[in-house]
Parts: structure tokens; sequence; C-alpha cells
């Protein structure tokens, strides 16, 4: 039984000694050599940490940061990324949570992580892989490491305004893995393109799902999602075969007509999360990748990944929204309404809730934060068992399947009326001429907002938005945008757009 996520390296290594590991578009690593620059970096990683310290990696989203992952790991400590797109003021918010025992950085970005984080100590990765691998001192870190010890911290917004680390692991990892590759039928013949973020818990399925089965991870550079044709020639030429990508970037596709210029015909697996997915968009996929597998995915960070999926049937009518599915094995994903009671019943809504092996340990240095999140399970009286309570709304449908109905935070009161903005966003992505859409509430001055991206122009919008909706959920002001601003993870940036001026007035 697999312990450490290591495992899937060396196993892998043993298995695919030349096969390449990861790529991205200038640089590759057959797995002996991942498995000797990880050995290396762990080894001289092991020298400036203790086991179970944090190491901050500040790199740019490259085949050799998978590297100072692992060579964290094989060091005994974990990881977090410290996205070197992110302002400097942002990072020092994380860095003074996170307090890292020392910052890993390339040597094309030391100067600018010497600016930022004065006061840390850093190192360059290519001075740690320089570094000879003593398998004897890597032997004894690993006999002292457990499961239970965490592999990475990812960083998110919090509502205090200070970031907030959600730190999971190996064995929430290795848990989720084995049973996410097994469902997905993802082999070691699977190319797999990554398009999330390092440090955006999407990345986790693209590293750890291509390390078990010694599939190939190719590394899509960033400035591609600018440039459709540009993604879609990468896709090709790499010969991609499975895309685990959130909903927007999946979008920008299909808003952009991209496939029509040319279609990845080897692309046989599409798994989609973050967002509602826009039948627009998935239609468009469908259209040219009739035979390539679909899957809306669910869950937060926080309980590693996923916890819910729904695999698609291209003969069934989705139109009154894509559910979220079933749990994984070993995961409960249950409803609760406000008494903490669970709901069985049909199109009854109450927030998800989580239990399993899945969990997150919790978040890092917020004992606040964790004693409303990670909870002890109301249903149970007994013992000790911890639940994430996510803050998702969900029900069941008439087959029994869970549907996303919303955030708590995004459930509104309006003109004395509860209302769901992703009811009206559902609504809104239904009309013929819309691509893209978005839904948020000025609390401050009362009033519906509504975004879009189409052709279709802005009054037309709002006189088909009547035909289907109560005047009370119609948005006051409509906006048409060219793209929608997107946060670091590949979102709909909500707070972006609610600074946003201007739009259509009823």
């Amino acid at each position: 039984m697999n312990r450490n996520v290591l495992s899937y390296l060396e196993q892998s290594t043993e298995k695919f000694p030349n096969k390449c590991a990861v790529a991205d578009a200038d640089n590759s690593f057959t797995y002996q050599q991942l498995l000797e620059k990880s050995s290396s970096i762990g080894t001289a990683l092991s020298g400036l940490i203790n086991v179970g310290e944090a190491v901050g990696i500040y790199m740019e989203k490259n085949a050799e940061t998978v590297a100072a992952f692992l060579g964290t790991a094989y060091a005994g400590g974990f990881y977090s990324v410290l996205n070197n797109e992110l302002p400097k003021n942002r990072l020092l918010q994380i860095v003074s949570v996170l307090k890292p025992k020392v910052i890993v950085t390339s040597r094309n970005l030391l100067e600018a992580a010497k600016d930022i984080f004065s006061s840390e100590t850093i190192v360059t990765v290519e001075e740690l892989a320089a570094v000879k691998s003593d398998f004897k001192c890597l032997e004894n870190i690993r006999r002292r490491v457990i499961d239970t010890d965490p592999l990475y911290v990812n960083f998110t917004s919090g509502s205090t305004g200070t970031p907030k680390g959600i730190v999971v692991c190996h064995r929430s990892v290795i848990d989720f893995i084995e049973n996410f590759t097994r469902i997905f039928n993802i082999t070691d013949e699977d190319i797999i393109a990554n398009q999330a973020p390092f440090d955006f818990d999407v990345s986790v399925k693209d590293i750890y799902s291509s390390l078990k089965l010694g599939a190939t991870l190719v590394v899509v550079p960033r400035y591609m999602f600018s440039a459709p044709t540009e993604l879609i020639d990468f896709l090709c030429s790499r010969k991609v075969t499975t895309m685990i990508w959130a909903v927007s970037a999946l979008c920008l596709i299909s808003t952009f007509h991209a496939l029509d210029y040319k279609t990845p015909e080897t692309v046989n697996k599409i798994l989609f999360s973050g967002e509602v997915m826009p039948l627009k968009a998935l239609k468009n996929f469908q259209t040219h990748l009739p035979k390539a597998v679909y899957v809306n995915l669910y869950g937060p960070t926080e309980i590693t990944c996923n916890c819910t999926y729904h695999i698609l049937d291209n003969n069934r009518d989705y139109s009154g929204g894509i559910p979220i599915g079933k749990a994984f094995p070993n995961e409960d994903v249950f409803l609760l309404n406000e008494e903490n009671q669970r709901i069985t019943e049909k199109e009854q809504v109450g927030e998800i809730c989580v239990r399993g092996s899945a969990l997150a340990l919790g978040y890092y240095c917020a004992p606040q934060q964790n004693e409303k999140a990670f909870v002890q399970n109301p249903l149970n009286t007994r013992y000790p068992e911890t639940i994430y309570k996510t803050g998702d709304l969900g029900r069941y449908n008439e087959n029994g399947e869970l549907v996303f109905s919303g955030r708590k935070d995004f459930q509104i009161k309006y003109m004395g009326h509860r209302i769901e903005l992703e009811e009206i966003e559902r609504e809104m992505s239904s009309v013929c001429g819309v691509e893209q859409c978005c839904c948020i509430f000025d609390e401050k001055k009362s009033r519906l907002k509504g975004f879009y991206v189409g052709s279709i122009e802005k009054d037309s919008l709002h006189s088909a938005m009547s035909d289907k909706l109560p005047a009370f959920m119609i948005p006051g002001i409509i906006r048409k945008l060219d793209q929608m601003p997107l946060t670091k993870n590949g979102k709909i940036d909500r707070k972006c757009l609610a600074e946003l001026k201007g739009g259509r007035k009823k």
C-alpha cells in the first residue's frame, strides 16, 4: 500500500525509466531524470529543513517545478506555491502565514525573489539539483514520514482579507488519485495537458495521476490561454488525450470557435470543474469530439480536488442543468438543513457536507476558521468525527443525483424574494447569442447586475430573459463584454465585475 506520493514516482520510474514524465514548451524529463533531479533536490533540502516544515516554491509553471515539489517531499517537508504572477503584497501576506523555512526559486527569478522576500532564506533549484543524491539520508527521512504528514498547502482568498492556507496530506491525495484514475480509465498511454496553475488544486489531478500511471504530463504555457489557435496547435502537436480543465478555460476555446480552426482528435477525456458548464460550450466540444468522455467534477480544495462526479450521457437532455452526480468511493457527501439534520428528500436544498480520508487536515495557522468549517459531524454524537461544511448548496434531483444549487453567499434576498444567482445565470446562458455569463448582486445599491460575452445585443437579451424569468430576477444592469475577467485559477473574477461601471439600466 502506498503511503507516500513518492511511491508513484519510484514505481513508474521502475516501469518506464526512459519515458517522458513531464514536459513544458522548452524542456522535458524522463521518469529516470525526474527521479534523479527530485532526489538531488531532496538531499540538498534535507540540510535546510526538518521533517514537517514548509518550503515556498517561487518558480514559473514548468517541468522543473514538478521536480521541486517532489524534492520537497523527499526532504520530508511540504510545499506551497508562491505564484510569481501574484502582486508583491499578496505574496508577502502568504509568506507571513506560511513562514517557510526556505524559498526555492529559479536562477532567472532570483533577483525578483530577493526583492520580494528580503528576509527569507532563498535558494535556486539549479544549485539544489547539482547536489549528489544521498539515498541513505532520504531513506531515513522516509521512515519518519507518515501518510498524514502534509504534502502541500494551497492558499486561497480568505473572508478576513488574509490568504487562507489549506493543508493536504499524502493520504488524502493517494486516497483520491487511486479512485480518480481508475474510474476515468487514465492509463500509462495518456498524455495529460495541464491547464491549471500549480497553486490551484486542479493541477494536483494532473501531476499525481501522471506519476501514478506512468503517463506523460504536458504543461501548457500560460500565454496560450490568450492565443486560442496556438493553444489548439499545441494540443494537437503534443497528441494530448486528457484535459482536466477549469470550465472557463474550456469556454475560451468554444467562445473563440477554436475547434473550427482545428480539432485535437487525440483527446478522448474532458473533465471539467470550478463552475457550471454552459451547455453551448459543452455542445461545441461534443460536436467536434463526439467520442470523448465528458465528466462534470465537483469539490472544493478542502476535500482534496473533488468529492463528486457525473459522467455525461450524450443522449441525455441537460437543459435543466448538469448534476454534480455521486460521491467518489470512500467519501460520504450529504446534505444538512439549517437544523443540522440530514436531507434525503428530493428537491430539498441543503448545505453540501463531506466526510472521509480525502478531507484536508484543515487551515494553516487558522484555528478559528477551522472551528467553523471542519466540525464535528452533527449526525454522530458517539465519537469524534470531522466533516467539512462546504458552504455550497445542493439538492437531489428526480434521479437521486446531487445537483449544485449555488453558494450560501450567492443566495440573496432581493425585493422580498430569495434568489439563487445561478438560476439567473442558467437562464441567461440558454439565450441564443450568449456564450458566457455571470450575475452578481450589488448589496450597497441593492441591484442585480448581469455580464455576458456573445453576439446578442443587450435589449434583445433583456427581452429574452423577460420571457423566462419574473421581473425581480432580471438584472437591472446588463453589460456586454469582449471577454470575462478571470482569476488566476481560471474562474470568473466576480470582484472585478463588481468594480466595472456602466451597463444597461432598466
